[in-house]
């Protein structure tokens, strides 16, 4: 028995030395605005050349994940892009950004008394501080030679897919596409973006933390409006959706055939 616990942890060890040392691979930077300031993590592809152009995904994490430590937001999703056979067949440009404990990605207000949470959307007050910074390093970024303009993407999960329908709203010229996992937005806002960019939204049927009906009455909303959402309910899933999202075969392969038509 003493054995065996030695070889799970030295395994342990090891998984966790070798998750790390994935992770550095998406470089520490801060982006920097006036007075304000907002961590993020950027993975360049292999054999990054400035001379080339490269798609971007900007990814927007979870609440769980907000934070200083410029390291949480890589928990879910960071390792999708860090496959090899990823990288060589969707060489891109990754930005994983932090947002602050204390801030949100979507305007939302929310009761977290009961379970789902009960959410309300609440754009006209304006982008966070979190949301707007972004806006602003998704700014710079494509002013970069290396970018590619005609695909730029976003992809986000629970808090961070609210955060992806929003950041749509409020910048639907910048993306070719969107993948929303289990989050929900401004259902009249949708009408900005809904015959402009394609998304693929994920939700599991069991979530009791954001309620599938935001995903569910969004593509309905988006569909009155004009648009054409592929739409992914799991049934088996709960809150963390991403996880069936992230193994589907033909995610990746999807979000990088579809460019940005001018």
């Amino acid at each position: 028995m003493e054995i065996k616990k030695k070889i799970f942890l030295l395994a342990f060890c090891l998984g966790t030395l070798a998750m790390f040392g994935q992770n550095d691979l998406y470089h520490a930077a801060i982006f920097k605005k006036g007075a304000d300031s907002l961590q993020y993590r950027i993975l360049y592809p292999k054999d990054f050349s400035a001379s080339k152009q490269y798609p971007v995904v900007l990814f927007l994490h979870g609440a769980g994940e907000r934070g200083s430590d410029n390291q949480k937001q890589l928990v879910h999703g960071s390792k999708l892009f860090l496959e090899e056979e990823n990288r060589e067949n969707f060489p891109a440009i990754v930005l994983f950004p932090q947002c602050p404990q204390e801030d949100y990605w979507s305007r939302v207000a929310v009761d977290r008394t009961k379970g789902p949470l009960e959410i309300s959307f609440e754009y006209s007050k304006g982008p966070t501080k979190a949301l707007e910074l972004t806006m602003a390093l998704m700014d710079s970024l494509v002013q970069e030679s290396y970018v590619k303009k005609d695909q730029l993407y976003i992809m986000g999960l629970s808090m961070g897919g609210m955060g992806t329908f929003e950041m749509l709203y409020r910048k639907p010229g910048m993306f070719a596409a969107a993948i929303p996992i289990c989050g929900g937005g401004d259902l009249q806002a949708s009408e900005i973006y809904a015959n402009k960019v394609p998304l693929w939204i994920f939700h599991g049927a069991k979530d009791n933390v954001v309620n599938p009906h935001l995903s569910l009455d969004i593509a309905a909303k988006i569909i009155e409006f004009g648009g054409a959402p592929n739409l992914t309910i799991f049934g088996d899933a709960n809150h963390n959706s991403w996880d069936p999202a992230f193994d589907e075969p033909n995610l990746l392969p999807w979000l990088f055939s579809v460019k940005r038509s001018e």
